[in-house]
């Protein structure tokens, strides 16, 4: 049996890099559980460390369509056998799940958007008629199982939205659930991502929107080979050598005593999840509506290059902590 380590458990080895340079660099033994294939020896014990699932919602885009089942039962097996796991089985049905992320964020208090869930297609014309009753409002929709902003789009016109829900262009969702949701106008072009590690806050990060994006991928391997700073497919996209200003920068006026970091601070350590991103908008009319939480968090090179502490080992640091305190305690 292997000495112990971190294990992290994922399925796109384009994200894995950076994390593994922070853990290298903190120190601390890591080793990628990669669940695109492979096997579970259900009588085994799992190897001694700490495992931490970074599985993403939008694993199915990548090919790896059942992936998100793979990791329900690689968790559970960790979970029967008392193995430490951060961000376990509870956390993955959340980032699984924003009609569960909407439903936890507006128990808890926080102002979120008005959402209807629509299952299937066949009633989609007719429930948009209900959610804006009848009135040609702008309005957006989106996957239930998103990630990478996965079926976002707005509308200005019912007539526009039949159109789309009858056309080749209708982007079906893979677990059949489209969110309707209210369209918010943000007071500037840009959206917040707040990101915690060990349920402590780390850092929040700026998102420039003014390209009119939904796709707000942070990570490296949402780059383009291209020169300039597109808008691919709907993703904001930082090109490699490109001269242009990142869509993505430290937001240095939201700190750990901004009163809403505060709440989700709170939030997040009552369901118990100790690595988050969650992004909100501040809105025209004064709101500051949460609309989603990001539980396989990706770190932008260009926020880490100017932000005063890192995410990628502020994680190392902290998974590395619980394995000192667990093997160091076990070996007295």
């Amino acid at each position: 049996m292997s000495s112990p380590r971190v294990y992290v458990i994922h399925e796109n080895p384009e994200w894995f890099p950076p994390l593994a340079a922070a853990f290298e660099a903190e120190g601390v033994p890591v080793e990628e559980i990669l669940l695109t294939d492979g096997q579970i020896d259900l009588s085994a014990e799992p190897a001694p460390g700490v495992y931490w699932s970074r599985m993403s919602a939008s694993s199915h885009t990548r090919g790896h369509e059942h992936s998100k089942e793979y990791t329900r039962a690689l968790l559970g097996w960790l979970e029967r056998a008392g193995r430490t796991v951060v961000n376990g089985s509870h956390v993955l049905e959340l980032e699984v799940s924003k009609v569960a992320q909407h439903g936890l964020l507006r128990d808890a208090g926080f102002d979120v958007p008005r959402t209807t869930a629509v299952f299937g297609s066949a009633q989609l014309k007719d429930a948009a008629r209900t959610f804006t009753d009848g009135q040609d409002v702008p309005f957006i929709t989106k996957h239930n199982q998103g990630g990478k902003g996965l079926g976002v789009r707005r509308f200005d016109s019912l007539a526009e939205f039949d159109a789309y829900v009858d056309s080749p262009e209708f982007e079906s969702p893979v677990d059949g659930i489209t969110l309707l949701q209210e369209y918010l106008t943000a007071r500037e072009p840009f959206i917040t991502r707040v990101e915690f590690v060990g349920g402590e806050f780390v850092y929040a990060v700026r998102v420039d929107t003014s390209a009119g994006s939904f796709e707000l991928c942070p990570a490296d391997a949402c780059e383009v080979p291209a020169p300039g700073s597109q808008t691919i497919a709907g993703a904001v996209c930082e090109v490699p050598g490109s001269d242009a200003p990142s869509a993505f920068s430290v937001r240095e006026d939201v700190t750990a005593s901004h009163p809403l970091v505060q709440q989700l601070r709170a939030i997040l350590a009552e369901q118990r999840i100790p690595i988050a991103g969650v992004e909100f908008m501040e809105t025209t009319d004064g709101r500051h509506v949460v609309y989603d939480i990001n539980t396989n968090t990706n770190y932008n090179p260009a926020v880490e290059a100017s932000a005063p502490v890192s995410g990628p080992r502020a994680i190392a640091r902290f998974t590395g902590g619980l394995l000192a305190a667990q093997y160091q305690t076990a070996a007295v």
